[in-house]
């Protein structure tokens, strides 16, 4: 009787109810209504933000572009470059305007727009696979780049985009048989079917893991049934067995991260590995100091992208791998706390989005880092926000604006607006 006269009395003042002021975002995940006399505060300046989630992608951010123009400065010495010491970072900057740019679109565009356009998005993104094919740019004995001037488009960076709307838009759509394997698991294994042989020809075997993980996922966390999504999961890793049987170059990395130092195995197969892992033994615990490494003097190939992990450890320490795997929790975290509090708020396309987008964020940087310390066999896959790449940049930081506009649609709703 009491807290229904509160309620009564907030209403009058034209505050929200008790209720509604009890599920803000980070508290329960119900949706509270309103009285009906009461008026919906409305959402202004920062308040219709998570602030807490975009200062911590502007410190990785941040971070990754110091560290960028420190691991790449050297570059210009090496035959393979012939560059002047800023190229590097001045390409990441051009890469952090367009990645902007993309985030404030995704922002701006409310969630069922994106739902109803995931389906367009996916084929764009496939004929973009496609197109690398033909015309594609190579390097390093890859073929993964659209050259675009100043700018060269990786078509799998899109795809990750294009695989998180569409394996949502795919689950929501489907969900009456996510516990039927013909109408429910067997098109979406077809479509990751056709997403691997498309990357695997150009070829980009970590991409492929990393958009099967998503897909997969947000189709586990979108109900589907555990015993086909086990047998789904199984002929998967079988399949990415396989895959790396049939290639002498996969089968040398998988059985040279085992034992690193055998032989002759630091001159050659696990060359990169032994050098990254020097960079961690150097590091200690408060690292040589800023620009002070060693390793990315032309001994660690790719410091400023696969490896940039370990001139972080060999430049700040240990203690600035913590701080870095610290902020990738709390941001994986963040995600699935959006994703189910959007479910709950019976958006479950918009939260299957926020969560598969912290299962790309989690299991990339899980790979990165995994592979950076020797507990992963070396494969060429990005840290997030941190490594140099312009599409790979471009993806993640959009990737965020999405998740900041399933936040904002969650905080306008338990305040009784509309989206």
């Amino acid at each position: 009787m009491l807290s229904r006269l509160r309620d009564w009395m907030r209403a009058r003042r034209g505050a929200p109810s008790y209720a509604a002021r009890d599920h803000r975002p980070g508290g329960s995940l119900a949706l509270a209504g309103l009285n009906a006399g009461a008026r919906p505060r409305p959402l202004a300046g920062l308040d219709s933000y998570d602030l807490p989630l975009a200062l911590v992608v502007a410190a990785l951010v941040l971070l990754g572009t110091v560290m960028v123009y420190s691991a790449s400065i050297t570059l210009g010495d090496s035959p393979r470059y012939h560059v002047a010491p800023t190229h590097f970072l001045l390409r990441h900057l051009v890469a952090l305007g367009i990645a902007g740019a993309g985030a404030a679109v995704a922002l701006s565009v409310p969630m069922a727009a994106w739902e109803r356009l995931a389906p367009w998005v996916f084929m764009g993104a496939l004929v973009l696979l496609v197109v690398v094919l033909m015309v594609g740019k190579g390097a390093l004995g890859a073929r993964r780049w659209i050259p675009l001037g100043a700018f060269n488009l990786q078509p799998s960076e899109v795809m990750k985009i294009a695989g998180v709307l569409y394996a949502a838009s795919f689950t929501v759509r489907k969900q009456d048989y996510m516990h039927h394997f013909g109408k429910g698991v067997l098109p979406m294994a077809a479509v990751i079917a056709v997403i691997g042989a498309l990357l695997l020809r150009q070829p980009d075997f970590g991409a492929f893991a990393v958009i099967a993980v998503i897909c997969m996922g947000i189709l586990f966390l979108g109900g589907a049934n555990a015993r086909l999504f086990a047998a789904l999961g199984g002929t998967l890793v079988v399949t990415l067995v396989v895959m790396i049987l049939t290639a002498d170059y996969r089968i040398r990395r998988v059985l040279g991260f085992i034992d690193v130092w055998e032989g002759d195995k630091p001159l050659k197969e696990t060359y990169q590995l032994s050098h990254s892992l020097i960079a961690f033994g150097r590091g200690e615990w408060f690292g040589v100091g800023l620009g002070r490494s060693v390793e990315k003097l032309h001994y660690l190939p790719e410091a400023h992208t696969d490896f940039i992990f370990a001139v972080i450890a060999e430049e700040l320490g240990f203690v600035a791998v913590l701080a870095v795997i610290v902020l990738f929790y709390w941001l994986v975290k963040r995600a699935f706390e959006i994703g189910r509090q959007s479910i709950a708020l019976e958006r479950t396309f918009a939260g299957l989005v926020a969560q598969g987008i912290g299962v790309w964020i989690g299991v990339q940087s899980f790979f990165n880092m995994g592979v950076a310390t020797g507990m992963l066999p070396t494969k060429g896959l990005t840290l997030p926000f941190i490594s140099y790449g312009g599409s790979a940049l471009v993806a993640t930081i959009t990737a965020i604006g999405l998740l900041m506009r399933v936040d904002r649609e969650n905080r306008v709703l338990m305040r009784g607006g509309r989206v």
